[in-house]
């Protein structure tokens, strides 16, 4: 094996982990795969420049890099004046249900939708900050280089977006068992357009985002409340009634994944918290639906 392969060998090794940043990061497989090979692309070139040999620690120095490379990312959206939150929900990773021990275990570190709509909302410093340290575990002198700041700085900006983090998302159920009965009375209830039945299991709180792509001129709907959520009990009605319905497991949690002739329409996403459902996410663009893997547990 040569120089070049070994080193190749060693970011494979680092790869999945580099991915998984890059994902809480930027709320899309897309641009995650892209700032994981501007990652390689500059191992590469400080291979061929003699200065991989002082790389003492390369996972480290390659989550720097991917750090900075989705900062940079993130600072761009903002300079375009993009509003992801308002824009587009993030890319959902789908496995199935009864996904083998090794993707379970995976997926008891995933993150929900919910909180990748929240992080989406953070100014781009606060997001690493958190990202890193509260997701990852990296300590604040690390950070602190990324961000061109101080430790001191880099702690205040996590702690800055960690309270909005708690104060827009309530702790899930982390049960599986528990969460999939409630989605099944939901889905029970949207069958049968029962809407006492659908009205127990939301929270009064209850939030639905449904991203239907570039069909929607406002970007994501958006509703609150159990009134409103309730109040579209007929759509509920029509997607469980005329599509093929199965259930699988949406950025770790329980949700449904939705075919009509063998092609798919919708993914749906329940965060579950005290037996309710307090946040739904949908989503139902074609273009974006086209392009997912919904084998990838490594997200």
């Amino acid at each position: 094996m040569t120089g070049h392969d070994c080193l190749a060998h060693r970011f494979e090794e680092h790869r999945g982990h580099l991915t998984a940043v890059a994902y809480r990061m930027l709320g899309s497989s897309a641009d995650a795969d892209d700032a994981v090979q501007e990652a390689w692309l500059r191992l590469a070139r400080a291979e061929a420049d003699d200065r991989a040999a002082g790389i003492d620690n390369l996972g480290g120095w390659l989550t720097t890099v991917v750090g900075r490379v989705c900062l940079d990312v993130l600072r761009s959206r903002r300079l375009r004046r993009e509003d992801p939150l308002e824009a587009r929900l993030p890319d959902p990773v789908v496995t199935e249900e009864d996904a083998d021990p090794e993707h379970r275990a995976v997926l008891a570190d995933s993150v929900g939708l919910a909180l990748l709509v929240v992080l989406e909302s953070l100014a781009p410093a606060e997001r690493l900050a958190f990202v890193l340290h509260d997701l990852f575990g990296m300590p604040f002198e690390r950070i602190a280089p990324i961000l061109d700041r101080t430790p001191v700085a880099a702690r205040k900006l996590a702690s800055r977006a960690r309270r909005r983090v708690q104060g827009a998302t309530p702790a899930p159920n982390p049960d599986p068992a528990a969460q999939r009965r409630v989605v099944d009375a939901f889905l029970s209830a949207a069958r049968g357009g029962d809407l006492t039945a659908l009205v127990a299991v939301l929270d009064p709180d209850v939030t639905l985002r449904a991203d239907g792509g570039k069909g929607l001129p406002d970007g994501v709907k958006v509703l609150r409340g159990v009134e409103a959520v309730a109040g579209r009990l007929d759509t509920f009605h029509r997607m469980a009634t005329l599509s093929t319905t199965r259930p699988a497991r949406v950025n770790g949690t329980a949700g449904l994944v939705n075919t009509v002739d063998g092609t798919l329409v919708s993914i749906m996403s329940f965060t579950i918290a005290a037996d309710r459902i307090v946040a739904i996410d949908i989503l139902s663009d074609p273009d974006r639906l086209a392009d997912l893997d919904l084998t990838t547990p490594d997200r």
